[in-house]
Order: structure tokens, then C-alpha cells, then sequence
């Protein structure tokens, strides 16, 4: 038999979210679990049950309750999740406006920020305003050709708090990459690093973007976001304002968050494209939100004091 390599102390399971739901789930639905083991087999044959406690366990912002937790759980895919229910993804991830540190991004070259719930709110706010001024609303496209990096971050909770869909592809992907994704969403708005950092080398952006705008006519405005340099040429890009020139000044605005259904389009992701065009994959705002949710709080055991890695484009 293998040597058991860890084994959590009683008073860490005890600690965790994972405790503390199945306690919740046995209060709530009159069970007496003692063991994940059980608590699993209870949310595969109770599928509409363990959702709906998810749902509560993890305290979604809803401005409007659902109705019904899914119409046929046999249905899979083409099931109705959450039929009723009112809400904004971006909400549920700006609820917190303190000083707390929400963000620590560094990058290639080693400088290293952070952002605080307050910042973050605010970045956001400004930026949600910024996009509501030239016309984007819910339904409409907004993509990044980003580095995975504050701004980043910022433009996807602006866009999608007015119901906005966000899609993007890294900044190391070729002018057809690009092409073969974007060209099929029609996007409204861009927003692009003017480069990124591999390997040491400073690897420039500002040409690829030209080119890719001749075949993109949907794109109304390119936000360019200072990365590699502070001051970075953007004559050649039509459309284009840096982000700094972009972004709103006020200070102390309100985010006006669209309540929308469940299944609104939250991101447009893309297949590898190895058999043909890539294939677009909507996620929709609250399957992302309650799925997401139930994976940092259950299964990664995430707390308000935890910091969480993450290394990717």
C-alpha cells in the first residue's frame, strides 16, 4: 500500500470551506454527512438541490431571485439554469470596496503592483464610464489583445457590468490567430498592450494591431494600454487613445451594474482551431459565476486572507 504523503489535522478540516458547507448542507437539507465522500454522491444525485445551496453557501448577488434551478437536468447541454434569476457578474466580483489588496500583478520586467478592492472598484468605475460615453451597451463585443495584467482585468469587469460580452486572445498570437477569433465576434472596442515582455525581450504589438484592424471594420475604438514603454507611438493605429486619455477622471463614481439573466453571454472563448476555424464557446455570466465560486471556495479552499497564483496569459 502507498505511504500516505499529507493528511490535513482535524482542526483544518474543520476550518475549511468545504466543512463548513457540508454542515450548512446538513442543516439546510436534514442530512448528517460526516465525510466528502457522501457529500459528493448527494450533489451528483441531487443536482438541483446541491446548486441551489451553492447558491446560497456562496451568497450570490441577485437582484432578482431565480425561479427554478435547472428545467431538466437529463439535458445536458441545452438545460435552462437559474430561469428568473436577475443579476451582473462583474457585482458579484466588485462587492468588497476596501483596502484590502485585491490584485499583486508582476510582470517580465519585475515591477510589481497591487490594486485594493477600493482601487479596483474605482479603476473600474471609470473605465465602465469611459465605455457607456461611446456607445457600448449590453450585447456588444468588447476583446483584449492583452498581457493577463490589471488592465486587463479592469476593461473585462467594465465591459461586462453593462452586459457587454469580453473576449480575448494573448498578445503572442499572429495577426491570423487573431483573424480567425475576433473576425467571427464583431467586436466593438479593443483593448491592447502596446507589447509584452518574452524571455527578456520587449516584442512590440503596435504593427500586428494595425494590421488586424484593416480586417476588422467592427472596431470603433482601440484603447492602448502603456506596457513596455510609457510613451508608445500610436499614430499609426487608427481609432486609438491611450488608456490614460481614455479613462475617465471623475473620481467617486458609481458602477451601474445591468442586471441581466443567468444565461446572458458572459465570454466568447475559442477551440484550438486545429480542424478548421477555431470554434466560438460562449460562457454565459452566472453558469462562469457559480461555477467559479464553487471551485475557488470548495475545491481550492480560497479565504478572504488567502493570496491565489495564477500563471498565464
Amino acid at each position: 500500500m502507498a505511504k500516505m504523503l499529507w493528511k490535513p489535522t482535524e482542526e483544518r478540516i474543520r476550518a475549511s470551506n468545504m466543512y463548513r458547507f457540508m454542515t450548512f448542507v446538513n442543516e439546510t437539507h436534514k442530512k448528517n454527512f460526516t465525510e466528502y465522500e457522501g457529500l459528493y454522491q448527494w450533489s451528483v444525485d441531487n443536482i438541483p438541490d446541491f446548486w441551489a445551496a451553492m447558491w446560497e453557501f456562496a451568497d450570490i448577488k441577485a437582484s432578482k431571485p431565480y425561479d427554478q434551478v435547472v428545467d431538466d437536468a437529463t439535458k445536458m447541454p441545452g438545460a435552462k439554469w437559474f430561469s428568473g434569476a436577475q443579476l451582473n457578474f462583474a457585482e458579484n466580483l466588485l462587492r468588497y470596496r476596501d483596502d484590502h489588496v485585491a490584485m499583486i500583478f508582476q510582470g517580465e520586467d519585475h515591477e510589481i503592483r497591487t490594486l485594493t478592492y477600493s482601487e479596483l472598484y474605482d479603476e473600474v468605475a471609470r473605465l465602465a464610464r469611459s465605455l457607456r460615453e461611446i456607445g457600448v451597451q449590453a450585447g456588444d463585443r468588447v476583446v483584449g489583445f492583452m498581457p493577463n495584467m490589471p488592465e486587463t482585468i479592469c476593461a473585462m469587469l467594465a465591459a461586462t457590468s453593462m452586459g457587454a460580452t469580453w473576449s480575448s486572445c494573448s498578445p503572442d498570437f499572429g495577426i491570423k490567430g487573431v483573424l480567425d477569433r475576433f473576425g467571427q465576434i464583431r467586436p466593438k472596442v479593443l483593448f491592447t498592450a502596446n507589447g509584452y515582455w518574452f524571455k527578456g525581450k520587449n516584442l512590440d504589438s503596435i504593427e500586428r494591431i494595425s494590421n488586424i484592424l484593416k480586417e476588422l471594420p467592427s472596431i470603433e475604438k482601440v484603447v492602448v494600454v502603456p506596457y513596455t514603454e510609457q510613451e508608445p507611438d500610436i499614430s499609426g493605429v487608427p481609432n486609438a487613445v491611450h488608456y490614460r486619455d481614455f479613462i475617465s477622471a471623475e473620481k467617486n463614481l458609481d458602477i451601474v451594474f445591468e442586471q441581466l439573466p443567468f444565461d446572458h453571454p458572459q465570454y466568447i472563448m475559442y477551440s484550438s482551431g486545429t480542424t478548421g476555424l477555431p470554434k466560438c464557446m460562449v460562457q454565459s455570466a452566472g453558469g462562469v459565476l457559480i461555477n467559479q465560486l464553487k471551485e475557488l471556495l470548495l475545491h481550492t479552499d480560497l479565504k478572504r486572507e488567502d493570496t491565489i497564483f495564477y500563471f498565464t496569459t
